[in-house]
């Protein structure tokens, strides 16, 4: 692992200007890029320090406030250890606003993100690699399908309705992608039962994706979290391995 250094800096949007983190290699050179995108709950310093490890492993690497619409980090206040089912409340501050970042929105904004990345001096010229969490992995999913040319790699982690009936099922960019791909599903997820991780697994191969689905036994939505319910170490240290791995192989 070498040193980090991190910084804020804003990304104009189409639609305004996004607050992120950006934190790469304390060399201050061009590494490749990660574009990461978050959960539900918000940048925060779990996340920080996600991004943290990955440019400790080379990367330079962007973590966007997904929520900029609703103003800068922090969105929501959030405890320091997040339970939502002893704090019901906190879901009903943040489905709304979830629920408020459309596919055309996200896309749009993955657009603008890309093309800050490709402008960068800390970021190595050519495509990036992505990885998210929850929501996170359905925006991995459809920004390789959206950006093909400047996707190499993403992957996805406890995502949710990966592959529902609805007409803009994230699914449905299969068709589009060029990129590696690698999912780790939880086996305890309502919101990506087995059926759906199914549909997910036939699309990628129909459409010729390079691709690995897996799924992490005793896992729960949102196990790499730490500072959540959720959090499986052991789940979150493969996810670590299998990270990686892709992007050494992408780069």
């Amino acid at each position: 692992m070498t040193s980090v250094q991190g910084t804020a800096v804003d990304v104009p949007t189409e639609d305004g200007v996004a607050d992120a983190c950006l934190v790469h290699p304390g060399d201050g050179g061009p590494h490749p890029g990660v574009l990461l995108f978050m959960d539900a709950f918000g940048i925060r310093p779990h996340l920080r320090s996600m991004a943290d490890r990955l440019a400790g492993a080379g990367y330079t690497v962007l973590l966007p406030n997904l929520f900029y619409r609703h103003g800068r980090t922090p969105v929501f206040d959030l405890p320091e250890f997040i339970d939502p089912a002893a704090r019901p409340e906190i879901w009903q501050q943040i489905s709304p606003v979830m629920r408020s970042l459309t596919p055309a929105l996200a896309m749009r904004d993955a657009g603008a993100y890309l093309r800050w990345m490709a402008d960068s001096p800390l970021v190595a010229d050519g495509p990036v690699a992505l990885t998210g969490y929850c929501m996170g992995a359905r925006l991995a999913l459809r920004t390789a399908g959206a950006y093909p040319d400047r996707v190499a790699a993403a992957a996805g982690f406890h995502g949710g309705q990966l592959a529902t009936d609805a007409p803009d099922s994230p699914h449905l960019a299969a068709g589009n992608i060029t990129a590696e791909l690698y999912f780790g599903h939880a086996d305890d997820d309502p919101s990506m039962p087995p059926e759906q991780m199914k549909i997910l697994e036939d699309a990628l191969t129909a459409a010729g994706v390079r691709h690995r689905c897996e799924v992490y036994p005793g896992a729960r939505h949102g196990y790499t979290q730490a500072d959540t319910a959720a959090y499986q170490e052991e789940g979150a240290e493969r996810h670590w391995a299998v990270l990686l791995d892709l992007l050494e192989r992408t780069f």
